[in-house]
């Protein structure tokens, strides 16, 4: 069987999300490899990517079970610059090298953003580009962050029941990072943690 790679934040895990990986797991095998920003031994979050790998693990457990595979290969080492520029540096090669570790079978990846589909195509990493949905995580974050002060819970409707309850859990999060400045910088179309760029 054809394995289906996603590659994304899911930062929260959102309603989309879901479905995304339902429509993948109907013809594939899936392995999930929800983005990781390492500094040693240290994983960098921000106002972008409030909640960490193991919280997100946590959420796809919840939800699928034993249904997919949860992987922490697509991580990047700082300092992240030594991934740029694309192509060229021999380190955003080796990540490529990183995601296909383990995975055996004919596979392809997927996203729903036509530029990261160019990537992953230069990559040779065969990309399938889906439709985007209309539910972000972006939007979900801003949700959550702006009920710190209206008390309203409108972002929940756009996640898991059982993906809320680990939100609930890790609110401190939220409310840590709702009222600071988002440290990430944009290279190439993708986001990336400040702390950790340029140093290791």
């Amino acid at each position: 069987m054809t394995t289906a790679i996603y590659l994304a934040h899911l930062n929260p895990l959102t309603n989309s999300h879901i479905e995304i990986i339902d429509e993948l797991l109907k013809e594939n095998n899936v392995v999930v490899m929800p983005v990781r920003f390492l500094m040693g031994e240290k994983e960098i979050n921000s106002k972008s990517f409030p909640f960490d790998f193991d919280a997100r693990k946590k959420m796809l457990e919840n939800v699928f079970g034993k249904k997919i595979t949860i992987s922490s290969n697509y991580s990047f080492i700082s300092p992240f610059k030594k991934y740029f520029p694309p192509l060229i540096s021999r380190k955003s090669w080796s990540l490529r090298k990183q995601i296909l570790d383990g995975i055996e079978d004919d596979y392809f990846t997927y996203t729903g953003d036509k530029s990261e589909g160019l990537m992953l195509k230069l990559y040779r990493l065969k990309p399938k580009i889906g439709k985007r949905k209309s539910i972000s995580a972006t939007s979900v974050k801003n949700e959550m962050y702006d009920s710190i002060s209206n008390n309203s819970n409108e972002w929940e409707k756009l996640v898991p029941e059982k993906v809320v309850e680990i939100i609930h859990d890790n609110w401190d999060t939220v409310k840590k990072f709702a009222v600071g400045e988002d440290m990430t910088i944009k290279i190439a179309g993708m986001k990336f943690p400040k702390e950790g760029y340029n140093s290791k």
